[in-house]
């Protein structure tokens, strides 16, 4: 071992370290040691900062922004919408929600796809009673297995298609992981459907500051168009059912007349004003689905560029606000401040009156629409303090078909080879932000910077051990193991430790690792470098083991209220159908030989 090739591996030994040990972020132990290989100069000076210009940090980045775009239009929920009635019981939702995931993360990013559908699942859940714990890892699990299908679905995949173009000149196409993955995930599938009984069927929750503010409700005004379609809503109770009870019409006002609490039987009108009720979300839902339009709303805001964007903002009133006492007409938030008032919230009591003439009190929620430059300004003049820690939607623009057109789009120019995937995906997300489908905030939003710095970081950082020809060290230690034996032993073996190593380091920073090794190996035993690689990603994805490995996991842990141990419970026997059943799928679409 040259002195060279000690520094890599040593360096790289420590970085594993501080991830395993989780006492640091992972985007700043990947800076560091980034640093610390420049400093050795066992990463060039001109090299440093190739992973920020790689076509596998172009790629992920752009598919997080159209996943962010095609969660926010809706799509998902309006194809899903005529089976969630049918949904009883845990084994059909588990079979709904995971096969739903599943599917989208072959289009686009698996934590995408699961962000999608997770408020979905969690208001079927708290509607018939599920346990959240029975539904949230099968759906966390399907998303990771869905993922190794195309391309653009994991990390993994996009990392291993550059060290394959590397090595042959040639990367992975887009639905070259197709055949292998499709099996392994409709076995995963099956196996989920069945064995997520091992699970805790009770296990509490913490309460989210969405759900805390949630129990405070908001009230918020509405007109029915002019030209309106009311389909089958025709009536208050038909409303208040297509609601599913989440939404409670306080009033109703037509022709100057306010009637409170009207009869469900009372038709619904255009030009009708309603006063409703519920959660931010329920109603933002409701509005957009029937059409409905805020009344405030539609007021002009002011704005001093043309860049500019309307912002709405959830914020508390203070002890000090000089709006206490007064009404959204008397302190003339419009025409004084440039802000329309979308909704309140009071807790223990429900409004009645017209939004517009509510008096507001100390401890009020309100939701104000204004000028992006101008709202901070405004809301340190009025008292209001904002609650930046989430986001509320209340009937704003979606754009249902766009996205799913422009990713279909993206995904069709890749499949006939028109166009590379990082162009291809670049011009989607380009295309999601001219067409409104995502604003620029929102697509900045949607960067996971955390991942984005620790892959670019990491290129160089893992290609030293390339480079210093460590990966054929250990490669060389390998083949010496498995020569004369079985070469699917070789290829299992390969799987094994991407699978082993995933738990405990990024999946990114996995493949980048392991991904040289693998092929390194195969050279040396005189086999194709392609099933290995296909092992490599296929492990490197498939993280059952740990809530830290991958985001998916982390994201369904608070929810669904887990501890360490249950991740094994239901990963352990999956990571092992995944081993014997991927080696075997590889090996045959795969020549070794």
């Amino acid at each position: 071992m040259t002195l060279q090739q000690a520094l890599a591996f040593g360096l790289m030994g420590v970085t594993i370290i501080g991830f395993i040990w989780g006492r640091w972020r992972y985007d700043v132990i990947a800076v560091m040691a980034l640093l610390v290989g420049v400093t050795l100069n066992i990463v060039p000076a001109k090299s440093a900062f190739d992973g920020f210009k790689n076509d596998i940090t172009v790629i992920i980045a752009c598919a997080l922004v159209v996943s962010a775009a095609f969660a926010k239009s809706g799509v998902v929920e309006l194809v899903l919408r005529p089976l969630l009635p049918h949904l009883k019981g845990a084994t059909s939702q588990v079979l709904l929600f995971a096969g739903a995931v599943t599917i989208l993360s072959m289009v686009t990013k698996n934590v995408g796809a699961l962000a999608i559908m997770m408020p979905i699942a969690l208001s079927v859940a708290k509607r018939t009673g599920t346990s959240p714990s029975r539904l949230l890892m099968p759906m966390s699990f399907g998303a990771l297995l869905g993922g190794t299908v195309t391309l653009v679905g994991t990390s993994p995949n996009i990392i291993v298609s550059q060290v394959r173009e590397e090595i042959l000149g040639k990367p992975f196409e887009m639905y070259d992981y197709a055949p292998v993955g499709l099996g392994v995930t409709a076995v995963g599938l099956v196996f989920l459907a069945l064995a997520f009984r091992l699970l805790p069927a009770h296990r509490p929750t913490p309460e989210t500051l969405d759900a805390a503010l949630a129990a405070n409700p908001y009230m918020t005004e509405v007109q029915v168009p002019e030209a309106w379609d009311p389909g089958a809503v025709t009536t208050v109770g038909k409303l208040d059912r297509l609601a599913g009870g989440d939404v409670t019409v306080l009033a109703l006002l037509r022709d100057g007349q306010r009637k409170a609490a009207p009869h469900a039987n009372t038709r619904l009108k255009p030009g009708d004003t309603l006063l409703l009720e519920g959660d931010h979300a329920e109603l933002d839902a409701l509005i957009t689905r029937l059409k409905l339009k805020l009344t405030r709303s539609d007021r002009p805001i002011a704005m001093e560029a043309p860049t500019e964007e309307v912002r709405v903002v959830e914020a508390v009133l203070g002890a000090e606000s000089i709006l206490i006492g007064q009404s959204a007409r008397q302190a003339d938030l419009h025409g004084a401040y440039g802000v329309n008032l979308l909704a309140v919230s009071r807790a223990g009591y429900r409004m009645t009156t017209e939004l517009n003439t509510v008096r507001l009190r100390s401890g009020d929620v309100v939701v104000v629409q204004g000028g992006e430059r101008a709202l901070p300004g405004v809301l340190k003049t009025l008292g209001l303090l904002p609650l930046a820690e989430r986001a509320v939607r209340l009937g704003g623009i979606r754009h249902a078909l766009a996205p799913a057109a422009i990713l279909a789009g993206a995904m069709i120019l890749v499949a006939l080879k028109v166009s590379p995937v990082a162009i291809a995906f670049f011009g989607a997300a380009a295309l999601m932000v001219a067409v409104g489908a995502i604003r620029m905030r929102e697509a900045y939003a949607a960067l996971d910077g955390p991942l984005l710095v620790l892959i670019a970081c990491l290129i160089p950082v893992s290609d030293a051990i390339r480079a210093t020809g460590g990966s054929e060290l250990i490669a060389q230690t390998m083949a010496d193991v498995f020569r004369g034996q079985s070469p699917i032993l070789a290829l299992a073996a390969v799987m094994a430790v991407a699978m082993a190593a995933t738990p405990f380091l990024n999946n990114a920073a996995t493949v980048l690792i392991v991904a040289p090794i693998g092929a390194s190996l195969a050279q040396l035993l005189g086999l194709r470098p392609d099933p290995f690689l296909m092992a490599v990603a296929m492990g490197a994805a498939c993280d059952f083991l740990t809530p830290i490995g991958h985001q998916c996991n982390t994201l369904v842990m608070a929810p669904g209220g887990y501890r360490f141990i249950d991740y094994p419970r239901l990963g352990a026997p999956l990571s092992l159908i995944v081993l014997v059943v991927g080696t075997g799928l590889i090996a045959m679409v795969w020549p070794l030989v």
